[in-house]
């Protein structure tokens, strides 16, 4: 399966449009085209609503909070008065369980598990205070950056076989 997997994501390409993603690829000269509707359907994921922001590094508020709140919150400690990275050893054990669900499923990536960047915060801080996550699309930006860079864990392998059945 994995060879399946890496052959998609060579040939993968994203349109970005104004109010949806499209991915294009091709496997074994089936071609494969889904935007994040039909990666809704495909997932058979409830919604269709929630954060769906990819920050790469940017400490800026959201419309849901401030940077810092989210980092006093998940390190633990109100006195913390600059936007950092938090980590792993600072948070409580709850907390440490939703960021290994962040990295390994939300979005997946190799190194630097100890800490976590802002985007992961953001994406805890939310599952953690229960306010939707829109899944597909964050899963179809993640997926967009992984085949901009050469060194990347290939991101999702077992949701893209259900990608794969879906088009034969």
């Amino acid at each position: 399966m994995l060879i399946v997997v890496k052959e998609f994501y060579a040939k993968m390409t994203m349109i970005h449009l104004k109010k949806k993603d499209v991915v294009k690829s091709s496997v074994k000269g089936i071609g494969i085209e889904f935007d994040h509707e039909q990666w809704f359907a495909i997932l058979d994921v409830p919604g269709r609503t929630g954060i769906c922001e990819y920050i790469k590094e940017v400490w800026e508020e959201s419309r849901y909070t401030k940077p810092l709140d989210i980092i006093r919150r998940i390190a633990n400690d109100e006195t913390i008065t600059a936007a950092r990275r938090v980590k792993s050893s600072e948070m409580k054990p709850f907390q440490r369980f939703i960021h290994f669900l962040v990295m390994k499923n939300v979005i997946p990536r190799f190194g630097k598990r100890d800490t976590s960047s802002f985007m992961d915060l953001t994406y805890m801080d939310h599952l953690m205070a229960r306010r939707l996550v829109n899944l597909p699309r964050v899963m179809m930006r993640h997926m967009s950056y992984v085949i901009s860079m050469k060194d990347h864990e290939l991101p999702y392998g077992d949701w893209l076989t259900m990608v794969f059945e879906a088009f034969g």
